[in-house]
C-alpha cells in the first residue's frame, strides 16, 4: 500500500512538473546577427525571428530578413504570427516554416505590428506614414490616419488595450495618440517634442501604462492612457528605447537606454537606479524585457550580446547570443 502511494506520488510529481513547464512561456526575439558583415563576403548572417530553446540555444525561424522590428502572435494559435520587416508585414501559419507577405508596396518598413487579443483577426500597423489596420487577419489593409497630424505622424510603436477591443495607443513623432474606435479616429493624449519610442500596458493593472521618449524621459498613465505624468529620476538627455514591466512583481519596471544603459525601479516608478554592472562599456542597450515566469531581466546590447540578470539588474552575465541586435522580445504562452 505504501509502495502504491509512493508510486502515485511520483507520477503526480512528474505530471505536475510537466504541467508547470507546459504552462510557461517561450521566448522569441526579432534580431540581426550581421555584426562585422562585409558585402560580397562568404558570410551568411542570420536575421529575423529566433526562438530560445530549452538547452539555451537559438533556432532561426524562416526568412532571413535584415530588418525585422516586431513580432506579434495570434492568441488562438501560437503557430500563427506576424512580423514587421523591411518589405512589410509577413505572416506564418505553421510556426515559421512558410511565410507570406501580407502588405503592398505602399506599407513598407513598418516599425511595429500588434494583434488585438480581443479580436485576433484585427491587426494594427505603425508606419512612417502613420497608422494602418487590417480586420481580416492581414489579408487586406487600410490607412487609418484621421486625427493624426500632417507633420509628425511617423508612428514608432502601437499598443492594444487588452481590456477593450479596438482601443489602441500609438507613439508618434510628436506624442501619444489614442483611438477607441478601431483606429477610425485618433486624439493626442500626450504632446512631446520628439518621438515616443515605446508604450506598454501593465500586466497587473490594465489602467497603468508606461511610455519612453527620445528626449523627454519616462511617462506614466494611471487612467488607461488618457492622461500622463512624467516620472522623475530617469535621465532625459539621452534616448530611451523601451520600457518593460515585471509580470512577477507589480512594483518593478525597467528602461533601456543608449547612453545610460539599464534603469530599474522597484517601487512602482517613484525612484530609479542605473544598473550596469557586467554590461559592456558604452551601455548601448536597445531593448529590455522581463520573463513572466521567473522575473529574469534581459538586456539586448547593440552589436554585443544578450545579457541576463537574476537580481533585477544588480549583476549581468552574457547569454550566448553574441553579435546580436535585438529589436523586440516576445514571451508566448505554451499551448
Amino acid at each position: 500500500m505504501k509502495f502504491q502511494r509512493l508510486a502515485v506520488a511520483i507520477l503526480f510529481a512528474g505530471w505536475w512538473s510537466g504541467a508547470v513547464h507546459a504552462q510557461g512561456h517561450d521566448l522569441f526575439v526579432c534580431a540581426s546577427l550581421d555584426v562585422n558583415f562585409v558585402v560580397g563576403s562568404n558570410q551568411n548572417p542570420q536575421n529575423g525571428v529566433f526562438k530560445l530553446e530549452h538547452d539555451g540555444s537559438w533556432t532561426h525561424l524562416g526568412i532571413n530578413d535584415p530588418y525585422s522590428t516586431a513580432i506579434t502572435f495570434d492568441p488562438r494559435d501560437s503557430n500563427v504570427f506576424y512580423t514587421a520587416t523591411l518589405n512589410g508585414v509577413l505572416r506564418t501559419l505553421d510556426g515559421g516554416s512558410t511565410w507570406r507577405e501580407m502588405t503592398s508596396w505602399d506599407m513598407a518598413q513598418p516599425q511595429d505590428v500588434e494583434v488585438d487579443p480581443n479580436e485576433p483577426d484585427t491587426l494594427y500597423l505603425a508606419l512612417r506614414e502613420g497608422m494602418a489596420a487590417s480586420f481580416n487577419g492581414g489579408m487586406s489593409w487600410s490607412f487609418r490616419q484621421t486625427g493624426l497630424p500632417e507633420q509628425g505622424r511617423y508612428a514608432q510603436v502601437v499598443a492594444v488595450d487588452r481590456t477593450q477591443a479596438g482601443r489602441v495607443l500609438a507613439g508618434c513623432e510628436i506624442g501619444i495618440y489614442l483611438s477607441e474606435d478601431r483606429a477610425a479616429s485618433w486624439a493626442r493624449v500626450l504632446a512631446t517634442a520628439e518621438t515616443v519610442n515605446d508604450v506598454q500596458q501593465s500586466p497587473h493593472d490594465p489602467t497603468q501604462w508606461l511610455a519612453v521618449t527620445q528626449s523627454a524621459g519616462v511617462w506614466m498613465s494611471g487612467d488607461g492612457g488618457t492622461s500622463w505624468t512624467q516620472l522623475a529620476g530617469v535621465p532625459s538627455n539621452a534616448t530611451l528605447y523601451n520600457v518593460a514591466f515585471d509580470p512577477t512583481n507589480p512594483l518593478r519596471m525597467a528602461v533601456g537606454s543608449w547612453t545610460h544603459g539599464v534603469h530599474t525601479s522597484e517601487d512602482g516608478g517613484q525612484t530609479w537606479q542605473t544598473r550596469n554592472a557586467g554590461l559592456p562599456a558604452g551601455h548601448h542597450v536597445w531593448r529590455v524585457a522581463v520573463h513572466p515566469d521567473t522575473g529574469r531581466l534581459y538586456a539586448g546590447v547593440v552589436e554585443s550580446d544578450l545579457f541576463v540578470s537574476d537580481d533585477f539588474g544588480r549583476t549581468w552575465v552574457g547569454a550566448n547570443f553574441t553579435g546580436s541586435q535585438i529589436s523586440e522580445f516576445e514571451f508566448v504562452p505554451r499551448n
